[in-house]
């Protein structure tokens, strides 16, 4: 018997193939700050103080990294075979947290693991990587296409990203800054974001959703213009039009599949407008474990954050899985964001110019809190 690495389940030309066809996919995201290294093991890239290359010169620069990945938010792509959107989570869930130290982002990897070879798949799943990079400014270097067939069941899939960034030792942030008095921001999420997902599936479970159907009660619709004119355009409208014209509601699925959004320009943007004043005291991603369980790691033990849960309004996802699988208000803000996505916090002086700045840069800002003296606790109130 002449067994071959085929026959266990690895298909190498396959893999070749798709690997050498992301070339192009991965140059859009390349600036000048990378080397091109073609047949390299690795990827290069510049780090040095030209400011034509970075957003702004470093006198001490300080590399930041993280990893993370989707979750189960995968197995509901996988049941509705929506993968498009799934790289924009990865990019974001890492460079989200970076931005978190004041940092830069510079370079993402990837790492996607397969049961076998899927073009279609990978070429679905790498074309929302390039668009999170893209979103947050940051280059795609490089990564990791594994295939395991006797590791992943068919049809499954995982993603893992790593990202790298850069700031000044004398600007990053740190809990120590934060002072009684200052004034917390909240930034709007896009919705569920990428936590949570094992009780979201658990609710559609339990509830026996279908995530193919229109479910009216799971998305915040807009007023419906008075207006009786019509589009003279032969241009559909983006998503496609039913028989009576109008633009087809999104399926429950595709709701839950929305991506997370990316802070990381605005954020970036927003702190390289202040070089020498420190009018930012800290920050926060509100992931799993919500506003409770992130915002105070952005306190020190001597200061309280009082957050006001009426100063946001709440997404009507959220309240839609809430109502369907009968969860208590505690534990929704235990484990959901509930629609702030990231937080600020800010010298109370600067509150309001901080606030009109993120605005401006396409961010729905609230003002849900301030810091007072405690413990390093976030207490949520009505």
């Amino acid at each position: 018997m002449n067994l071959s690495y085929a026959q266990s389940g690895v298909n190498l030309e396959e893999k070749d193939s798709f690997t050498e066809s992301l070339g192009s996919l991965m140059r859009k995201t390349h600036g000048p700050r990378v080397i091109p290294n073609p047949g390299g093991f690795a990827g290069l890239f510049r780090l040095d103080y030209n400011e034509k290359l970075f957003a702004r010169n470093y006198k001490q620069p300080v590399l930041v990294a993280c990893a993370d990945g989707v979750g189960t938010k995968l197995k509901l792509a996988i049941e509705i075979k929506k993968y498009d959107t799934l790289g924009i989570d990865l990019v974001a869930m890492n460079v989200n947290d970076m931005i978190v130290q004041g940092a830069e982002p510079l370079f993402f990897l990837d790492y996607i693991a397969v049961p076998k070879v899927d073009k279609a798949l990978l070429n679905e799943l790498m074309k929302g990587i390039v668009e999170g990079c893209r979103q947050s400014g940051c280059a795609l270097l490089g990564g990791e296409t594994a295939e395991m067939a006797g590791l992943y069941a068919p049809g499954d899939f995982d993603l893992a990203g790593f990202a790298v960034g850069v700031v000044d030792a004398g600007r990053a942030l740190n809990p120590t800054r934060v002072e009684v008095g200052d004034v917390v921001l909240g930034l709007a999420s896009a919705g569920i974001h990428s936590n949570g997902y094992s009780l979201v599936r658990k609710i559609v479970e339990t509830a026996g959703l279908d995530l193919h159907a229109p479910q009216p009660g799971a998305v915040d619709r807009p007023k419906r213009a008075s207006s009786t004119k019509t589009s003279t355009s032969k241009r559909g409208v983006k998503g496609g039009k039913g028989a009576s014209g109008s633009a087809r509601e999104a399926t429950l699925g595709e709701t839950l599949l929305t991506p997370t959004r990316i802070y990381a320009r605005s954020i970036t943007k927003l702190l390289a407008s202040y070089k020498v004043k420190h009018v930012i005291s800290g920050m926060a991603h509100i992931t799993g474990s919500g506003m409770s369980g992130n915002l105070c790691r952005a306190l020190h033990p001597k200061v309280d954050a009082v957050v006001r849960k009426s100063a946001w309004p709440v997404p009507a996802v959220f309240r839609y899985l809430q109502e369907q699988g009968g969860v208590s208000e505690e534990e929704m803000r235990r484990v959901f964001n509930m629609g702030i996505g990231y937080c600020v916090i800010v010298r109370p002086s600067f509150a309001e110019s901080v606030a009109q700045q993120l605005r401006k840069l396409g961010e729905k800002v609230y003002v849900i809190g301030e810091v007072v003296k405690g413990k390093g606790e976030v207490r949520e109130v009505e």
